[in-house]
């Protein structure tokens, strides 16, 4: 099968696409280095691997590019920690508008005029933004109150764009819907705001590796945002690979959505203890409470039932195992002046 992937040089994407080469599948992938400036993937060089750098609300370079393409990923977006949710608050709506216009005009010409067969969007576990329904399943994005966040909105209305495009155009779609990705290999993006937690300027916004590198560099006691209590889910980025090739591929994710998601639930006060034992085991772990941000969701919870019904998905991946891989990354990046 040859894909064509937007926003391929985002975090989960690069996941996504080593999964895909791996099972033999031809990409395309397309980005204009947008979020973290230009960077080189391990597989850049793969035979089965085509990159091109262009900003993807030029819908006729993404129809040109699809002429060959079965399938297309729409992942593109501009998305950063929970910092960028206040600071972008606009352009979180009106970018992300435009990428997913483009981008749906394109497929629906591609699947008319080409051999496009269906389109997996990426949406965001913020859909469930105000949810008061735990575990959260599909569905509830419709009958719950909407996002606050303008991002949270968004990613809805990317959902409605799908949902559009099948009922005018019949287009066919999956909806994936990402809880909390963590992994290796995403930096600091462009237009992060910097901003201290204590004594350290956070890396990204994102709990983990904020709070790796804080303590890495020492801090102690530990600044949490808020009193530690928001629920998360961590699925690591492997995991998430695959529940997305799932989407892609399995004949019942036709005009169907999923949580894609660990099972687990993780508080960020144990998320911390986690952490901080892993780096410090023989030190007495300690914290502060710093004010949250507004749009700092206090649970999310996902239903995960539909995946492993439907495609036989499960995140098997645990938290402990993917921070064993992600905090010596860290500690690199560290050393390198990267975070």
């Amino acid at each position: 099968m040859k894909i064509m992937i937007t926003g391929s040089e985002g975090f989960i994407c690069g996941y996504l696409i080593e999964n895909l080469l791996e099972k033999g599948h031809e990409i395309v992938g397309i980005d204009n280095f947008s979020k973290y400036g230009e960077i080189k993937r391990s597989y850049a060089n793969h035979p089965n691997y085509t990159f091109i750098n262009s900003d993807v609300c030029n819908k006729d370079i993404l129809i040109e590019n699809l002429k060959d393409c079965n399938h297309l990923v729409a992942a593109a977006a501009k998305i950063g920690g929970i910092s960028y949710f206040h600071e972008y608050a606009y352009d979180l709506m009106a970018e992300n508008e435009r990428i997913m216009a483009s981008t749906f005009d394109a497929a629906i010409f591609a699947h008319q005029n080409y051999k496009l067969e269906k389109i997996t969007v990426l949406s965001s576990s913020m859909v469930y933004e105000n949810t008061n329904t735990y575990p959260t399943p599909e569905g509830d994005q419709l009958t719950s109150p909407p996002p606050f966040s303008t991002y949270g909105f968004q990613k809805l209305a990317s959902e409605y764009f799908a949902k559009g495009a099948w009922e005018q155009y019949k287009l066919p779609f999956t909806i994936a819907r990402p809880f909390n990705c963590i992994g290796i290999g995403e930096g600091r993006a462009l237009g992060d705001v910097e901003i201290k937690s204590g004594n350290v300027k956070l890396a990204m916004s994102h709990v983990v590796p904020d709070l790796i590198q804080k303590i890495v560099k020492g801090q102690n006691p530990v600044h949490i945002l808020g009193d530690g209590d928001q629920i998360r889910h961590y699925t690591y980025g492997g995991d998430l690979a695959e529940g997305i090739y799932q989407c892609i591929t399995h004949p019942e994710a036709h005009n169907n959505d999923f949580n894609l998601s660990t099972a687990r639930s993780t508080s960020v006060l144990e998320l911390a203890k986690i952490i901080w034992n892993k780096i410090n085991p023989n030190e007495e772990f300690k914290y502060i409470s710093d004010e949250p941000f507004m749009h700092d969701v206090q649970k999310r919870t996902p239903d995960v039932s539909k995946a492993k019904k439907v495609l036989g998905f499960e995140a098997n991946t645990s938290l402990e195992d993917a921070l064993d891989e992600i905090i010596p990354w860290v500690k690199d990046q560290i050393t390198k002046g990267l975070i």
